[in-house]
């Protein structure tokens, strides 16, 4: 009950002053919370994607192996599914800026922890505990977008706050690999925990619950939205909206082609750098700079996405969903098809991949299901789409640690892994197909097929 408290929602003040002092703080705390919501999420995933920099050194120190690492990636994304979609829930009921400073919090911890050698066993408990924390950062910000920011603004602010993913990537795939190529994997860990505590900073200093907690009309009085009967009893209570995102098959659909697109993407981010230094022969730098590319190009993708949508296609998401499904599948292709290390092929590769995953994150990992929700019931919709998401992020880390072999003891004594195949012959010739080019590629088709199942379902005004 003690910790239920803690969250419960701020108090709401009642609202004073004239209407030109409400637009100016209105403003300013609108200002403030996208600050928040991008930068600070940007540092969870610093404090995810840490573990990601790290596997060859992890392998090559004889301290975990691939198949241990694939059990350990989904360790987070197993934990984080399940979190997601609890604390998507809750997230409905509580203060969001608790919320999302407490899961950083944890989740800086968890990453210090992980800079002193342990079992694997407790290595995968922590890991998975970093993953719980991190499912409370997307509901705190989501929740914060629907308190903040009317419908009509929805896409535009969703496309912006998805920048966060990116530059949290772009940090983790540059600085933390500078760190863990100058000082070693253990320095990463705690390079990743420094940028953690900084964002419980500027989260518990700069974020705000709602408007009302700061004695401001709520955002449906602000904006003059009206609801349609259907949509006031929803509203009316939180369960009743959350209900409605439960009974909603389309909801379901986005959350299965979310699954989907979340194996390609967590593919590239989870494995991209090992399967350039293995498969092609980088070095780790290299193959960080190259990955790096996705995570800077996916920026431009998101912050654009929202606002092509709203402005171009009258909010509609499917029609830009279908033509950057399209792009990724091609991008992996590129990327795992081409045999060799033909760098601006790999860069080309990865301008594509980032490019149509950060749009296709924004739209399938949240905004559409975001839009046939009801305002007051947005955190539950990211967490059904989130718990199918994290799912078959975690599968996907089982699967591919699986699909790559050991082939036993090189020079030094080191295990030799490679990336499982199968060699056929047709017409005298002979083919090799690599299994993790079908699993990877194959994700991003079938997320394609699960989003035009939804082609027709209108958002809400």
């Amino acid at each position: 009950m003690r910790v239920m408290s803690f969250f419960k929602p701020a108090p709401h003040r009642p609202v004073t002053g004239t209407q030109e002092a409400q637009a100016r703080d209105y403003r300013r705390s609108r200002q403030q919370a996208v600050f928040v919501m991008v930068t600070v999420y940007g540092l969870y995933y610093v404090c995810r994607l840490s573990l990601n920099v790290m596997k060859k050194p992890l392998v090559d120190s004889g301290y975990l192996t691939t198949e241990q690492l694939g059990y350990i990636g989904s360790a987070l994304f197993f934990a984080y599914a399940v979190g997601k979609c609890l604390n998507g829930f809750l997230a409905d009921r509580s203060d969001i800026r608790k919320f999302m400073a407490v899961g950083l919090f944890v989740s800086a911890l968890a990453n210090f922890a992980l800079g002193f050698r342990m079992p694997a066993l407790l290595f995968a408990a922590l890991w998975g505990l970093n993953g719980y924390a991190q499912s409370m950062g997307a509901p705190a910000s989501v929740v914060g977008l629907a308190r903040w920011f009317s419908n009509r603004e929805r896409g535009t602010y969703y496309g912006i706050w998805c920048t966060s993913h990116n530059l949290g990537e772009a940090l983790t795939f540059v600085l933390t690999s500078l760190i863990v190529s100058s000082f070693g994997w253990q320095w990463g860990f705690a390079g990743a925990a420094l940028f953690g505590f900084v964002g419980v900073v500027l989260a518990w200093a700069f974020y705000r619950d709602s408007p009302q907690s700061r004695g401001l009309p709520s955002i449906a009085d602000w904006s003059g939205e009206t609801l349609s009967p259907e949509e006031a009893k929803e509203h009316e209570s939180v369960g009743a909206g959350q209900k409605a995102v439960l009974t909603n098959w389309a909801v379901w659909m986005i959350a299965l082609a979310s699954a989907f697109i979340y194996v390609s993407r967590y593919a590239i981010n989870s494995w991209g750098i090992y399967f350039l230094e293995m498969k092609k022969g980088y070095s780790n730098l290299e193959a960080s700079s190259i990955i790096s590319v996705n995570a800077m190009f996916g920026l431009f993708g998101t912050l654009f996405s929202g606002v092509i949508s709203d402005k171009l296609f009258g909010g509609r998401r499917n029609a830009p969903a279908l033509i950057f499904g399209v792009m990724n599948t091609v991008a992996l292709c590129l990327f795992l098809l081409v045999p060799g290390a033909h760098k601006w092929v790999d860069v080309v590769a990865m301008v594509l991949f980032g490019t149509s995953i950060g749009v296709l994150f924004c739209f399938l990992g949240g905004l559409m299901a975001v839009d046939v929700a009801p305002k007051n019931a947005a955190g539950a919709a990211l967490g059904v789409v989130g718990i199918a998401s994290y799912l078959g992020a975690g599968i996907q880390d089982i699967v591919s640690g699986y699909l790559i072999k050991s082939q036993g003891t090189g020079e030094g004594g080191k295990k030799v892994y490679e990336f499982a195949h199968t060699v056929f012959h047709f017409n005298g010739c002979e083919y090799a197909v690599d299994h993790i080019a079908l699993f990877w590629i194959g994700a991003s088709l079938l997320s394609l097929l699960c989003a035009l199942t939804v082609w027709n379902v209108k958002p809400r005004e």
